[in-house]
């Protein structure tokens, strides 16, 4: 397999596991949990560190093009996920469906304001991680991934989760205010954390994808 096939690859794989977390996410996303006893989440917190490794991955070794290109189709997709669900509620069960009408519509009916919060903050965080990405990557060179892999995610997840709590449980009456400033707070201190504790998994993927692609050079 020549490089260019081994680069293909690569980001075939990366693009696969980027376009599941996120359209997972969505799917379990109507269901909340409290963390620590502290602040109220949706369960789909659990897979954005995933996307976050991802987003940093393709970033630096497919540019801020392969980034956005990727998030364009994602968004696509999770709208034609969305569309799909919506469809196959509507369409009513038979008497013996061991799944009746009221549990799917309980678990996959998620509200129009959670879906129209949930894609707007992707997408927006999303080409807010690629521009700050660059701007520490024309500062730093190849050096200091932590730094902008790091930076960039404080600034998009900062982004990503007040759009998404504010669109998703304010607009709609669900929380008051003060409400959503606390469990917005925590939900991104959350994500801070995770994303500080990934940065050696982030290293880890620069280092097998460079062996991999470099293991071509080299035989060449």
């Amino acid at each position: 397999m020549d490089f260019r096939k081994r680069k293909d690859l690569v980001f075939i794989i990366l693009a696969g596991f980027f376009i599941t977390n996120a359209i997972v996410a969505e799917l379990i996303g109507g269901k909340l949990v409290q963390f620590f006893g502290l602040f109220t989440q949706s369960i789909g917190i659990i897979l954005w560190p995933v996307v976050f490794i991802l987003t940093d991955l393709i970033n630096e070794h497919y540019g801020k093009v392969g980034v956005r290109r990727l998030t364009y189709i994602t968004v696509g997709l999770i709208i034609y996920m969305f569309v799909l669900v919506s469809i196959s509620i509507e369409l009513p069960a038979v008497g013996f469906s061991p799944v009746g009408d009221t549990h799917f519509r309980i678990v996959f009916g998620q509200s129009q304001w959670i879906m129209i919060g949930s894609v707007l903050a992707f997408l927006t965080s999303q080409l807010v991680d690629v521009y700050i990405f660059w701007l520490f990557r024309k500062k730093t060179g190849n050096k200091m991934i932590w730094l902008r892999a790091t930076g960039s995610t404080m600034v998009s997840q900062l982004v990503d989760t007040f759009i998404v709590q504010y669109v998703a449980f304010v607009l709609p009456g669900k929380w008051a205010f003060d409400e959503f400033m606390v469990n917005a707070g925590w939900g991104y201190s959350f994500k801070l954390i995770l994303a500080i504790a990934l940065i050696p998994l982030i290293y880890l993927g620069h280092y097998l994808i460079r062996k991999f692609l470099e293991g071509q050079k080299e035989k060449n």
